[in-house]
């Protein structure tokens, strides 16, 4: 019988040293044998499909190597999104920080949302809704922020 236990990190807690060593007893009462083995690593899955490439130097976009034609706000948007992956951004944070003024009403980051995510097609994750809170990058949205073109 082969009994698996995940351990992370370097050293072993207190709590699964315990186990371990309630395991190790009863093997060797059944005269088994108890090896700690360090766990494989976890391979990191292969992101699949387009991957969209912002130059800041020229302000480009590209959408596997083919130029998308994004206007300026929707490069902006793009860009501080993908500087900031996981984080979820309010309509009033967006206007904010992309747009410079708070003013405009908050509409006017979901119409953009829609235009960059009628430009990217349906093929690439980029922008996802956080219902009643605002938007935030997809998790598997490939984007490559490329400083120098």
């Amino acid at each position: 019988m082969t009994l698996a236990i995940p351990l992370t990190g370097d050293a072993v807690s207190p709590q699964a040293h315990k186990l371990l060593t309630a395991v190790r007893e009863l093997v060797e009462l059944s005269r088994g044998t108890v090896t700690v083995e360090p766990a494989a690593p976890a391979e990191q899955p292969i992101a699949e499909g387009p991957e969209v490439r912002l130059l800041t130097g020229s302000r480009q976009a590209l959408l596997d190597g083919a130029a998308l034609p994004l206007t300026r706000l929707e490069f902006d948007l793009m860009l501080y999104l993908a500087e900031r992956p996981r984080r979820v951004f309010s309509r009033a944070q967006l206007l904010a920080a992309v747009w410079g003024y708070e003013r405009a009403g908050e509409r006017t980051v979901d119409v953009h949302v829609r235009r960059l995510r009628l430009k990217l097609g349906a093929s690439v994750p980029a922008i996802t809704t956080v219902y009643g809170v605002g938007y935030r990058l997809a998790d598997d949205a490939r984007i490559e922020i490329m400083p120098h073109d």
